[in-house]
């Protein structure tokens, strides 16, 4: 019986001369030169005495060669796509703890991750991107030994790991997520599905591909629905217009930050809408405000999909519906894969419109932290995985996210949650931007700080801010200190990190 849990049964759908991968200014990849590429990767990967169970690292720059890598190592080994920016000592940590067989970098591309490699006499495979090829095409090339014939490999199965990936270890050491093939296949089969893809649909890819969202939102659940997905370099204010007119994609999904910057340009770049093909745009892995997907429905003529995903899930957990069911500004909306449910610290799951914990389980949630019980024992009760946001689900299934619990801000035993306020910032008509954040207190423990990036042309003063903020809210959720920015500090992959701003812009000392 053929196997429909691994990534090449995802990619079976596609037909042989449609395109898969696409880029700017460039021919694209059809699905049965993608089987090709993926069966030439398989050849050369056992040669050299990797397989199933090897951990390989990806450090390649945004695009769709990255794509086309993670797809075919994937099929064969376990990837581990890292961050092309970061430094040796990270490389070093990432590498060390994913116990990596190899690492895969551009061809004659040096850099911080050849250097750790070079150090820890990790082989290094070298991915030449077809100068005349299609986009996404590639030849590797290594000087590890290869056996010839190469061996035969083992079946793939749904429980082979596909992907590892860390959690963002803002406030403890990194934990490594294994993605198993079943759990990444069966949540792009739930997106494309949510979204109703097929074979005429296109995405314009700018989130990074080291990332969970970019991954399997963008690249796996185009492809597992026949259709196809152009990867740019990255997200680029700038650029995006040109690539969007190129491209002339039916959706795109991006991180809020992204898309507020992308509405402050699209004014300006009215003729490239006024044609586009465009069903919808989709948001996820941090709450869209409400004003922010109002603008992009103003702008773009299209609705909004608000969804709420994490690594642990393999991406999403739930998602608004498409038209004509109802969708509702700072709601995630409904189950969209797995089960959804809220549940309290003695891990009793509680009725239609408490608040408590968001806890999941399903076929695209991981098993288990790798090499980790205390924090499988922490995060696993009942088989429900605890996603550390608190929340609410109401009579129709809409679940609403008051925020990350380890985000909540304490003051002197008053809980405020920084969306809330993040809300009322931006309902102030020279608000742009604004994250809220918890500010260190001497008697309090914490107290209440903001970061606002005014729009151009207006301004405001932290006074009158603060005095807008007094007038709705309560005063103990009132920030005592708004500090102006021209650019909110964002993590690679364009999310803002409440934990740890104070100290990043000065506030602590």
């Amino acid at each position: 019986m053929a196997r429909t849990d691994t990534l090449e049964a995802l990619l079976a759908v596609g037909r042989a001369d449609d395109v898969a991968l696409g880029a700017p200014g460039r021919p694209g990849l059809t699905y049965g030169a993608l089987r090709d590429l993926i069966a030439q990767v398989r050849d050369s990967l056992l040669a050299w005495g990797l397989g199933p169970k090897d951990c390989i690292a990806l450090v390649l720059p945004n695009g769709p060669e990255m794509a086309a890598a993670f797809l075919a190592v994937a099929s064969t080994a376990t990837t581990a796509p890292l961050n092309p920016a970061y430094r040796a000592d990270e490389f070093a940590f990432y590498l060390d703890d994913l116990q990596a067989r190899a690492l895969v970098v551009l061809e004659g591309q040096e850099g911080p991750a050849r250097e750790v490699a070079r150090e820890r006499n990790l082989p290094v495979i070298e991915l030449s991107p077809s100068a005349d090829g299609p986009a996404g095409h590639f030849t590797l090339k290594s000087d590890l030994p290869r056996t010839s014939p190469p061996p035969r490999a083992e079946e793939t199965t749904g429980s082979d790991v596909a992907l590892v990936l860390h959690t963002s270890g803002t406030t403890a050491r990194p934990k490594l997520v294994p993605l198993a093939h079943a759990n990444l296949t069966a949540s792009a089969r739930h997106i494309g599905a949510h979204l109703a893809l097929g074979p005429s649909d296109t995405c314009l890819n700018i989130m990074p591909l080291f990332h969970i969202h970019g991954l399997v939102a963008a690249v796996l659940s185009s492809l597992g629905a026949g259709g196809r997905v152009v990867c740019t370099p990255g997200f680029n204010a700038l650029r995006f217009f040109s690539w969007f007119e190129e491209a002339r994609p039916t959706w795109y999904t991006a991180v809020p930050t992204m898309h507020q910057a992308m509405v402050e340009r699209a004014r300006r770049n009215a003729e490239r809408l006024a044609t586009h093909r465009l069903r919808f745009i989709r948001s996820s892995s941090a709450s869209l405000p409400p004003q922010v997907m109002e603008e992009l429905e103003r702008v773009f003529g299209v609705p909004v999909i608000e969804s709420y995903g994490m690594t642990e899930a393999a991406h999403q957990m739930a998602s608004n519906p498409l038209p004509p069911r109802p969708r509702y500004a700072g709601a995630v909306g409904l189950a969209a894969g797995p089960e959804v449910a809220i549940m309290d610290e003695a891990g009793t799951l509680l009725p239609p419109g408490a608040l408590g914990e968001v806890v999941i389980r399903g076929p695209n949630v991981m098993a288990g932290y790798v090499n980790n019980p205390e924090a499988n024992a922490r995060a696993f009760t009942h088989g429900w995985f605890r996603t550390g946001d608190q929340g609410t689900l109401d009579g129709a299934g809409y679940l609403r996210l008051t925020g990350r619990l380890k985000e909540l801000i304490n003051r002197g035993g008053e809980k405020v949650s920084p969306l809330e306020v993040d809300t009322v910032l931006l309902d102030h008509p020279a608000v742009q931007q604004a994250v809220t954040f918890a500010l260190p207190h001497p008697k309090l423990g914490e107290d209440v700080a903001a970061a606002v990036v005014l729009r151009e042309g207006t301004s405001a003063t932290e006074r009158e801010l603060r005095d807008f903020v007094a007038s709705r809210v309560a005063d103990f959720k009132v920030p005592r200190r708004i500090v102006l920015l021209t650019e909110l500090p964002k993590g690679p992959t364009g999310k803002v990190q409440r934990i740890g701003l104070a100290e990043r812009l000065g506030l602590t000392s």
